[in-house]
C-alpha cells in the first residue's frame, strides 16, 4: 500500500502533467470504489480546470477552477497511469507499484485531457474519489486525521498529551491516522528502529528521550524516503523516469534474520505479527 512519501511522488508526477490543465470528459466504467462514485460525478468535473494538485497524508487533492476539490485516494492497489494520445510509452505508472504499464483489467476512471488521459486502476477497489464543494468541507474532511509526521504539529508537547493514557503499543499507535497521518506499515517499522524503541512497547510507558527520538526519526524517515523517490516493492521507474530507491535503504523492514546494521549490535532483524501486519525489529536494540 502505498505510503505518504509514495503519495507525495505520484502528487508531484501528477502536477507537473495536469497544473492549468482542463478536463476534457470522465469516463467511469466502475462506480463501485470503496464508496460508490457518485452519480452526478462526471458532469461536476467536465469542462473544469485543475488550478493546484496538493496532497494531505495519503490523499492527493485536485483544486478546480470553480472551488471545488476532488480527493484521491489510491486504497491497498491504485494506480494512476499517463496515456498520450499519440505515442505508446514504455511506463505509464506514475507511481512505484504494481504493473508499469496500464494493465488491461480493473480500469474504472479515465480523465482525459487534450493530449493525454490519467486513468486509474485498481484490482482490489480499495480506493476512492470524493468531491467537495469548498475549501470549509476540505478542512473539515480532514479535522479527524493527525497531523504529518513530518510537520511542526508533531512535536512533543503534542505526543506528551496523546501518550498520557495511551495503552496501545506504539506500532499499532504510529499506524492509527487519527495519531499521526500518512504513515504506513513500511515505515512505522523503520522509525522505530531508528528509535530503538521496541514496536511491542506500550505508548503511555516511552520515556521523554524516546518520544524526542520518535519525533525525529519519523521525520527522517519519511523526508529521507521522499528524496530517494519512495519505496519501489518492485523494481521499476515511474513516468518521469525516477526509481523509488528507498527500499536500498530499509535497515529493519523486509530484513528477517539479517544482521543488524546497528554499530556494536551482534542481533538479526526477526519477524513477528502485530495486529497481522509484519514488524522486523531487533530485540536487542529495541528495548
Amino acid at each position: 500500500m502505498p505510503e505518504l512519501p509514495e503519495v507525495e511522488i505520484v502528487k508531484r508526477t501528477l502536477k507537473n502533467k495536469v497544473n492549468y490543465k482542463k478536463i476534457k470528459k470522465i469516463i467511469i466504467t466502475n462506480r463501485n470504489l470503496r464508496f460508490k462514485v457518485q452519480e452526478n460525478f462526471e458532469n461536476l468535473l467536465e469542462g473544469r480546470s485543475i488550478t493546484n494538485v496538493s496532497r494531505f497524508s495519503k490523499y492527493i487533492i485536485l483544486s478546480l477552477d470553480n472551488h471545488n476539490y476532488c480527493l484521491i485516494h489510491l486504497g491497498m492497489s491504485g494506480t494512476l497511469h499517463l496515456i498520450k494520445n499519440k505515442k505508446k510509452e514504455k511506463i505509464t505508472n506514475l507511481s512505484f507499484y504494481h504493473s508499469k504499464i496500464l494493465p488491461k483489467k480493473h480500469n474504472h476512471i479515465k480523465i482525459k485531457f487534450s493530449n493525454f488521459d490519467i486513468i486509474y486502476n485498481d484490482p482490489r477497489r480499495f480506493g476512492f474519489f470524493k468531491l467537495l464543494n469548498n475549501k470549509k468541507e476540505l478542512i473539515k474532511y480532514f479535522e479527524r486525521f493527525g497531523p504529518e509526521a513530518n510537520s511542526s504539529k508533531f512535536n512533543f508537547k503534542y505526543i506528551k498529551h496523546k501518550f498520557k493514557n495511551k495503552k496501545k503499543n506504539i506500532k499499532n499507535t504510529l499506524l492509527d491516522q487519527n495519531f499521526v497521518s500518512g504513515i504506513g506499515n513500511i515505515y512505522a517499522n523503520e522509525i522505530l528502529f531508528y528509535s530503538k524503541i521496541n514496536p511491542f512497547k506500550v505508548a503511555k510507558k516511552l520515556t521523554n528521550k524516546e518520544i524526542s527520538k520518535l519525533i525525529k526519526h519519523s521525520k527522517l524517515v519519511l523526508n529521507l524516503s521522499i528524496k530517494f523517490g519512495g519505496s519501489s516493492i518492485r523494481d521499476f521507474k515511474n513516468v518521469k523516469g525516477i526509481s523509488g530507491l528507498f527500499q536500498n535503504n530499509f535497515k529493519a523492514y523486509n530484513r528477517e534474520n539479517k544482521n543488524c546494521v546497528k554499530k556494536n549490535c551482534k542481533g538479526k532483524i526477526i519477524k513477528l505479527f502485530i495486529s497481522n501486519r509484519s514488524s522486523f525489529f531487533c530485540k536487542f536494540c529495541q528495548k
